[in-house]
């Protein structure tokens, strides 16, 4: 959608509309945080099955990192776009570069560490690292889902 028509439809919606769409899309966060608890649990069997106890402990660690780490670019995402919006923003620029820098610092720190200490337990924190896609995936059917109910 271009932004004329974006700025259109806004123009035409009721305020009450656009207070309702707003108000879903900021639930989003954070049912992608409980998304990615809830196959960090669930993927945890079969990464068991295939990986043993040290690919579930791999497992663990991919998980939280990428629960933390999600939770790091919410948070960085939003103090950026609030300091680009809000010209006396409390939010300081290098703060948020940093935190950005320590994200990917973190995922390449527990990966060398687990790397170098068993290549089962690296199998299990890449498949940790990659929950948040199946939560994504999840939020994405869950929006189709709404988005065909509202239709009809």
């Amino acid at each position: 959608m271009s932004e004329r028509e974006n700025s259109d439809r806004s123009a035409d919606a009721p305020p009450a509309e656009i207070a309702a769409e707003i108000t879903a899309f900021e639930r989003i966060i954070p049912r992608l945080l409980r998304n990615i608890l809830v196959f960090s649990v669930l993927l945890m069997a079969p990464v068991f099955w295939f990986y043993h106890w040290m690919g579930a402990l791999g497992f663990v660690l991919g998980a939280s990192v990428s629960y933390v780490n999600f939770r790091s670019l919410t948070r960085g995402v939003e103090g950026l776009a609030d300091r680009i919006v809000n010209q006396n923003s409390g939010e300081k620029g290098g703060r948020i570069v940093f935190r950005f820098v320590v994200r990917y610092l973190l995922v390449a720190v527990v990966a060398y560490a687990i790397f170098k200490g068993s290549s089962v337990a690296f199998y299990g924190f890449l498949w940790g690292l990659c929950v948040p896609v199946a939560a994504l995936m999840a939020e994405a059917v869950w929006q189709g889902f709404a988005a065909f109910r509202k239709t009809s």
